[in-house]
């Protein structure tokens, strides 16, 4: 299903752009590429897969990284709310890091583990794909912010503060009832905190009043690791406002755009948006149930039911360039990151970002649109390593 866009695409460029532009794939592979958000830890732990051999049952691997020029890739430590009401995420976070530690132990000369930006040129010497651990979900530190320096210390270098449902750290944009009107005051610590640690606050996922509450709290720039921009998405609050993402920059933060199709197609938003919605209603609709001592109905038949009614759009490479054109323009190219959300998102990708190898693609598209390659460098990876040099300088040891 893949379609790749052809190295000459430069040929179909304007003259005034080809001229200062490089090859796409030549760019895409000199270029420090830094994606902020791969779910490889957790398809590891569903089934194993040597990663740093082709793997074609998934969106990351070693061979396709480096076809595509990544160079830094932030391994998503997911916890569900499930495992956070089960007492069981702490275990799950680390047995995800161990499971990092180990590709790189099992193929030193492809992986090293990236503690901090200014080991970056020094370590993807001799093509290693360097990865660092970034946690989806706060829920593994529990109730112990001591929890975060052991964290740290594991390499996590960024949290998102909370995932699908509200956790004890923050509300989350999924969940249409909210539990605390933005962060908890264990979230504002928890904040506090990992800016004294160095671990940078991610707000994609949070609710707008949490995003407010973090950019009240904290003392450096955030990220959103993973994010769509709502302007194309009207009423999806997984995606970030304008009015949020100008708040994020104007605090020096990046906001990293994600290529899955439910944040970046209209459609397939909006589907998600009354997926939540019918999903609560189900859920209530059973507790009815049950309390009646009735039966009550198959989650799995509410799941296929719905998958059959409301099939995923095809979308291609343009909604995402619109995205990064649109955030551009409001932002400032200084604060626009990627985060593709590769294995997170059930191969639901644009036809040409199907995997880690089609970064050219969107070098290409950004060239084809008058991108500068020294703006696409900031987009691709430098405006992120700004920001975490930033959290680490500015950390308490």
């Amino acid at each position: 299903m893949r379609i790749v866009i052809a190295v000459g695409l430069g040929l179909l460029l304007p003259l005034t752009v080809q001229a200062q532009s490089r090859n796409p794939r030549d760019l895409a592979q000199d270029a420090i590429i830094v994606d902020t958000h791969i779910d490889a830890p957790s398809e590891l732990l569903s089934h194993w897969n040597d990663l740093g051999e082709a793997t074609p049952s998934r969106e990351f691997d070693y061979p396709r990284a480096r076809e595509g020029g990544l160079d830094v890739a932030f391994m998503s430590i997911y916890t569900s709310p499930d495992e956070d009401a089960a007492g069981t995420a702490w275990q799950t976070a680390n047995t995800q890091i161990d499971a990092v530690e180990a590709m790189v132990a099992r193929h030193p000369d492809k992986f090293a583990i990236l503690r901090s930006p200014a080991d970056v040129e020094k370590l993807r010497k001799g093509g290693r794909v360097l990865l660092t651990p970034g946690m989806e979900n706060g829920a593994p530190i529990g109730d112990d912010l001591s929890k975060l320096a052991a964290f740290h210390a594991r390499g996590v270098r960024y949290i998102t503060l909370a995932h699908s449902a509200a956790n004890r750290i923050s509300d989350s944009s999924y969940q249409l009832e909210k539990k605390w009107g933005g962060l908890s005051p264990f979230g504002e610590q928890v904040v506090a905190e990992m800016n004294r640690v160095g671990i940078m606050v991610d707000v994609s996922h949070l609710s707008d009043d949490a995003i407010r509450d973090v950019l009240r709290v904290t003392d450096v720039p955030v990220i959103a690791s993973h994010s769509g921009m709502r302007h194309f998405t009207p009423g999806f609050e997984r995606n970030i406002s304008d009015e949020l993402a100008k708040a994020v920059a104007a605090e020096g933060g990046v906001v990293q755009l994600v290529f899955g199709t439910a944040f970046v197609n209209p459609k397939a938003a909006s589907d998600l948006t009354a997926y939540f919605k019918a999903e609560s209603d189900f859920e209530r609709e059973n507790a009815a149930l049950a309390k009646a001592g009735k039966p009550v109905r198959s989650k799995d038949e509410f799941e296929k039911a719905w998958k059959d009614a409301h099939p995923v759009p095809v979308t291609h490479i343009d909604a995402v360039l619109d995205q990064i054109d649109y955030a551009v323009k409001l932002i400032g190219v200084d604060h626009v990151g990627i985060g593709s959300d590769f294995d997170g998102v059930s191969g639901n990708l644009p036809v040409e970002l199907r995997s880690v190898a089609d970064y050219p693609n969107l070098v290409a598209g950004l060239q084809k649109r008058g991108h500068s390659d020294a703006d696409i460098r900031k987009i691709l990876g430098g405006n992120l390593l700004r920001v975490w040099s930033q959290v680490e300088k500015a950390a308490q040891h």
